[in-house]
């Protein structure tokens, strides 16, 4: 089941979450406002760990980037290439959507500046 939209659970409907999928129809089920809280630790101190480690490769990008306009510039070419550019931005659409072609423009600025 993937809802696009749940209602609240109401006076009503105590302990239920109703969900309306794409076609309107209602899906039920139990919802606990009580969650393990080590799991809930352990999960968040991984999604620290990985937003840690994002960080890391995002300046380790945007350094190599800098260092690769550089060479470029001083050997006479253009501080871009817009052909390598659009073939990232391809590369993060075809993965990750829509959101990765907007995360592929900021890595690229990052990278070489605004334009």
């Amino acid at each position: 089941m993937n809802p696009d939209h749940f209602d609240a659970p109401g006076p009503s409907s105590r302990g239920v979450l109703r969900a309306r999928g794409r076609r309107g129809l209602t899906f039920t089920r139990k919802h606990t406002m009580t969650a393990p809280t080590d799991e809930i630790a352990e999960l968040r101190e991984r999604i620290n760990a990985a937003d840690d480690e994002l960080i890391r490769i995002w300046h380790e990008r945007a350094e190599l980037s800098r260092q690769v306009g550089a060479a470029r510039m001083a050997a006479g070419g253009t501080r871009l290439v817009l052909a390598r550019e659009q073939a990232i931005v391809d590369k993060f659409r075809d993965a990750l959507g829509t959101d990765g072609a907007q995360l592929a423009m900021l890595l690229l600025r990052a990278g070489r500046g605004k334009l």
